[in-house]
């Protein structure tokens, strides 16, 4: 047999590494299409010349270009049979990714625990994405609930993986030459710097995008996402495709730049979580929360730590009376981003 099922549930073992196939060579064109595709427009990454007066060589591609391009990669070895993504973790942006760069994916597998359905599992996996040097550009965790094949196949022992509720500040990585001493605010567009804001504080981002089922279907596609729930309609009892997790991830991120436009760069991702399905149709909204500062060491660089929501709700909204997610709540992210002082 010539063609691949994809892997179920049983098929995985604690500790397997994962060699994801095609590397992909990403430029300019990646940049242009993910700007189409999304309402992005921060500064670092629209202009070399704003760039180079951060102390860059020139402008990198988006920190989200990185992270598609890399978790497309996993999609045919981790969640081709998916029921849904559950997760993320410990997540890092280790080196900045620039046009012409190559970038491949590996996997190890660190946890496994069988529903108590019996039909489906959660798997973990720690992935890494690789440039063409040899260097780890991204590394984060994921988990997935995948489809058994064979319900009556026997479960592995469960093993959880203890992982950090959020990434040290004193661990992030800053691309080397990054110097905020100089920003331009008029450019950027927004004069706030991090010491304007105040933990506790929510920003309504106030914008709004109505997802539709073509550009759904274009971004998936350029990620090489091939998780079946993504384009086959018959793969869930609705008739529905499944908005892939990443797309709102895009979009809401695009959507802070309204209250968040000096929020520069990605650094690492504490936690996250994929609330509810989303759906061509649904108008996505954004909104977000200051948790955390810190300082780095890079001349005029500081990291602030942000919740970012996207929702069909209002702002400030996540959570009914019971502690579980308000049915409108779509995503809920927990990052660490770089900012002027």
């Amino acid at each position: 047999m010539k063609t691949n099922a994809g892997r179920f549930f049983e098929d995985y073992r604690l500790g397997e590494v994962i060699t994801h196939a095609v590397p992909r060579t990403v430029s300019g064109g990646e940049r242009a299409l993910y700007h189409a595709l999304y309402p992005a427009r921060h500064a670092l990454y629209s202009s070399d010349l704003f760039a180079q007066g951060s102390g860059l060589p020139a402008s990198p591609l988006d920190d989200l270009i990185a992270f598609h391009t890399v978790f497309g990669k996993t999609v045919p070895d981790v969640s081709l049979n998916a029921v849904a993504n559950l997760g993320y973790a410990e997540g890092r942006w280790l080196l900045p990714v620039w046009p012409g760069d190559t970038l491949r994916s590996q996997s190890t597998v660190i946890g496994l625990k069988q529903n108590s359905n019996g039909q489906s599992g959660v798997v973990y996996v720690r992935t890494q994405g690789i440039n063409q040097h040899g260097q780890v550009v991204l590394d984060y965790v994921r988990w997935v609930m995948v489809k058994k094949r064979d319900v009556a196949a026997p479960a592995p022992d469960a093993v959880l993986p203890d992982l950090a509720k959020v990434v040290d500040p004193a661990t992030l990585v800053i691309p080397e030459g990054l110097d905020f001493s100089r920003y331009d605010f008029a450019l950027a567009g927004e004069p706030h710097r991090m010491r304007d804001y105040a933990v506790g504080e929510v920003i309504d981002h106030v914008d709004g995008v109505t997802i539709e089922e073509a550009e759904h279907m274009l971004a998936t596609r350029l990620w090489q996402n091939t998780a079946k729930v993504h384009f086959d309609a018959t793969q869930r009892p609705d008739g529905k495709r499944l908005i892939y997790g990443g797309h709102v991830i895009s979009l809401a991120r695009a959507l802070s730049f309204n209250g968040l436009a000096n929020a520069q760069m990605l650094v690492a991702l504490n936690a996250g979580a994929h609330a509810n399905p989303c759906f061509a149709g649904d108008t996505v909204r954004a909104w977000s929360e200051v948790l955390d500062m810190a300082e780095t060491a890079a001349p005029g660089v500081g990291a602030i730590r942000l919740r970012l929501v996207a929702t069909k709700g209002r702002a400030g909204e996540l959570r009914g009376a019971d502690g579980k997610y308000l049915p409108e709540v779509l995503l809920d992210l927990d990052y660490w981003a770089l900012m002027p002082v």
